[in-house]
């Protein structure tokens, strides 16, 4: 589709191209309008509405310009790449001085090593134990607090709701209970 506007360097519609498109490269004529509609997505192709008509166009100058362009950024990115790799390994260099493989050196790592380990044991061990903090004991506390005290209010509301239907509808309350599956023994949480 590309050759077609760059041999002949000229402006099409698009019932222009779907009879050119075929004869000339094959082009099927049922897909020149999804091709052309995906080239001028990609910006390969230039498209322009004049009064009710598309008009559309693509030049080699302005492929061969883009293809430089996208060079140019490419080959800045390629420069900003070997410099941060220059000043890794830079700093790479910078931090083996003084890192000598001496006894002492190895001795600290082992010893650093198993004071890790060690701690992270020491964490296991809390955690194992977490139950038994005091700040976690006060927190179940309060939050058995607060459902007692939604239970409660649930009770009353629920005692209310059966007082209103006595009064209204005359229903005795062993009825009531039966009917809405609330137990005999049901009452406030002391």
């Amino acid at each position: 589709m590309m050759e077609i506007f760059f041999e002949t360097k000229d402006v099409f519609q698009l019932k222009d191209l779907e009879k050119i498109a075929p004869k000339e490269k094959g082009i099927t004529a049922m897909s020149v309008k999804e091709v052309l509609q995906s080239l001028v997505d990609d910006g390969m192709v230039d498209c322009e509405r004049i009064g009710t008509s598309n008009y559309y166009w693509a030049f080699p100058s302005k492929a061969l310009h883009a293809r430089k362009r996208k060079l140019e950024v490419l080959e800045s990115q390629l420069s900003e790449g070997s410099q941060k790799h220059a000043s890794l390994q830079k700093s790479i260099e910078k931090a083996k001085i003084g890192r000598c493989e001496t006894e002492e050196r190895t001795r600290l790592a082992k010893e650093l090593s198993s004071l890790r380990d060690q701690r992270e044991q020491l964490k296991a061990e809390v955690e194992k134990y977490k139950d038994c903090d005091p700040q976690v004991v006060e927190e179940i506390r309060q939050a058995n607090k607060v459902a007692k005290e939604a239970a409660n209010r649930w009770t009353d509301n629920i005692f209310a709701i059966k007082s209103w239907a006595k009064r209204k509808f005359g229903f005795e309350e062993n009825k009531i209970d039966k009917t809405f599956g609330i137990p005999e023994d049901f009452d406030y949480i002391d």
